[in-house]
């Protein structure tokens, strides 16, 4: 009988859990108002399209985050993704209200920083990414749950900084 090795059922595991908690995790931030949110967590800030992470181990920030919608609530998600961090980091999937989930795909060509790897879209170490034009993107289809200050919650799941909260301001 073929079994995988620990390490591999150990991220099947952690995949699993992370595909039935966050559907929970935005339906949860989908039900709060604003008024009631608490602080920021240590080492993060954020503001509508910017989220920065500088805890040990993580050096990550997306700035220009905007969500492209048309009037069904589809179209594209444009970011910039920096990873200060000594390691290489991951995207693996952008989660959006609803427990709807975008589509990634990384920009075609050699590989590096910006291509779909089996872990998600890569950023090597001190690299800068953007998702717009020829490199990698994030399809959105169908999203509901744009706020009245015209921001999109999502949560993005990277490999080393975990689940990361960001507001992408919605143009339409």
């Amino acid at each position: 009988m073929f079994r995988l090795p620990v390490a591999s059922r150990t991220a099947r595991l952690v995949r699993a859990a992370g595909a039935v908690a966050v559907p929970l995790v935005l339906a949860a931030a989908c039900t709060h108002s604003t008024a009631g949110k608490a602080a920021p967590q240590d080492g993060v800030s954020a503001a509508p399209g910017l989220v920065v992470v500088k805890v040990p181990g993580v050096d990550l920030s997306i700035t220009d985050a905007v969500a492209h919608l048309d009037a069904s609530g589809s179209g594209i998600l444009t970011m910039t993704v920096r990873n200060g961090n000594g390691v290489p980091e991951h995207l693996d999937m952008v989660g959006t209200p609803g427990g709807g989930r975008g589509v990634l795909a990384g920009k075609s060509g050699e590989p590096g920083s910006g291509s779909m790897t089996g872990g998600g879209i890569l950023f090597q170490p001190g690299s800068t990414v953007t998702f717009a034009g020829s490199g990698p993107s994030v399809r959105l289809a169908g999203v509901h749950g744009v706020t009245d200050e015209r921001t999109l919650p999502l949560v993005l799941q990277f490999g080393v900084a975990g689940l990361v909260h960001l507001s992408a301001v919605v143009s339409s």
